[in-house]
């Protein structure tokens, strides 16, 4: 297999996985293989598994291929690429990234921080597990830029801050969004109105309470997103970057539409699932949007000619 369809093959999966540990939340199986790890249940192939089990161990095994894709290819883009190509540094981070992701999961798993757990530490520790995701997809999203570029983007590029604010506006809105999707997991609602009452309650507990921080994180957001891609959908310097934040400014727009409905509708699962996967795309679309527009940047203002 040709090194940048490996590379945005490892990607897809990655979201796949991330996904599906969307749904072990959101169905309640997180505990599905006791508080055990790397083993299930004790036992290396449960015996008689329950449908929880199922699911959990699901994730953990496609996990484990993840884990081994990103291996594989930053094996191969040390092989393929000279010395300081840029790729080779952002394969590396990958690998760092994916450990730090299994770590966090299986600790997850054995600090018994899954299925009702309503602690404080669980919101913490998935906060965590969403912003390492976040910066291990932005880097598997680099590496399979650069297994088809050589020119290394740089933050001394005139416009670098408003994606760099963009970026930590995502990970805000996305911290937001996991503990508002535990939130609704462990304390559904029966109505809009009811959720509203029960977000406005001071005795309600503190992750019902923070759902109303994600909807006003997530205008935030997307305003700081519009902004650093609102250059690039001006400049006829490069048409691909154009494309780029035409696509990051259509996924955001998609992806407020899809919160919205996601509250009126009472946080369905699949519907979660729908809306983290378009969270996902936003993050990936201005990684790459990034990516393509702080190379072109710093090659035109070392020029003189940009316009």
């Amino acid at each position: 297999m040709r090194l940048p369809r490996l590379a945005w093959l490892t990607l897809g999966w990655n979201v796949a996985v991330i996904l599906w540990g969307a749904f072990v939340r959101a169905s309640g199986s997180g505990a599905g293989c006791g508080a055990h790890w790397p083993l299930c249940n004790g036992e290396i192939v449960p015996r008689a598994p329950a449908v929880a089990t199922l699911v959990e161990l699901t994730h953990r095994l496609t996990s484990g291929i993840a884990l081994l894709l990103v291996f594989y290819l930053a094996y191969r883009m040390f092989r393929e690429r000279p010395a300081g190509h840029p790729g080779r540094r952002a394969a590396a981070f990958c690998v760092g990234f994916i450990l730090s992701e299994a770590a966090v999961g299986a600790g997850l798993v054995l600090f018994r921080l899954v299925a009702d757990n309503e602690s404080v530490a669980r919101a913490l520790f998935m906060s965590v597990h969403l912003m390492n995701t976040f910066v291990l997809l932005a880097c598997l999203t680099l590496t399979a830029h650069f297994t088809t570029a050589d020119a290394r983007p740089s933050l001394a590029a005139p416009r670098a801050w408003p994606f760099a604010v963009a970026a930590v506006a995502l990970l805000l809105v996305g911290t937001s969004g996991a503990i508002a999707a535990l939130g609704d997991t462990l304390y559904p609602t029966t109505s809009l109105l009811d959720g509203i009452r029960a977000e406005l309650s001071s005795t309600a507990s503190l992750l019902v309470r923070l759902r109303l921080a994600h909807p006003v994180l997530a205008l935030a957001g997307a305003a700081a997103v519009a902004y650093a891609a609102l250059p690039a959908l001006r400049s006829a310097a490069d048409t691909k970057a154009k494309r780029a934040a035409q696509t990051v400014a259509g996924l955001v727009v998609v992806q407020l539409v899809a919160g919205l409905v996601n509250v009126a509708l009472l946080a369905p699962v699949w519907l979660q699932i729908v809306h983290l996967l378009l969270a996902d795309l936003v993050w990936i679309s201005l990684v790459l949007l990034a990516a393509r527009y702080l190379t072109i940047e710093i090659s035109l203002s070392r020029t003189g000619s940009r316009e």
